[in-house]
């Protein structure tokens, strides 16, 4: 079966850019969230695409120790670039979302008729 990365990294660099603007995230953390999504992405992917996503401005980081066993890890945030990215994403998402969506059409665009039948009218 075809996972399409090709065609969702988009996806994911907006999620990340989602949780980033909520508030601090972190490699592991954000592998998790995306699983939960439906996303299966390896350390190997996400952590060169976090990377590049703060060498163009969309993200700070920091080091930080996550407690349990003392290690350092790196923590990431939305900068203003990156917030006004994805409220530009947003908009573009919205728009694409009402293109691509299956349409609902009505009754008179189905050409069903809108009144139903004379056996809609009977009584039991």
């Amino acid at each position: 079966m075809m996972d399409f990365h090709d065609l969702l990294g988009g996806f994911v660099r907006i999620h990340i850019l989602h949780h980033a603007a909520e508030g601090d995230v972190y490699g592991q953390w954000m592998i998790e969230e995306l699983a939960r999504h439906g996303y299966r992405i390896s350390p190997g992917t996400l952590y060169p695409m976090l990377q590049a996503m703060e060498t163009r401005g969309y993200l700070t980081s920091r080091q930080d120790s996550d407690g349990r066993l003392g290690r350092r890890r790196k923590i990431y945030t939305a900068t203003d670039l990156g917030r006004k990215g994805l409220a530009t994403a947003r908009e573009r998402l919205r728009e694409l979302t009402g293109e691509v969506s299956p349409k609902i059409k009505t009754p008179s665009e189905t050409g069903d008729d809108v009144h139903g039948t004379e056996d809609d009218h009977r009584s039991a």
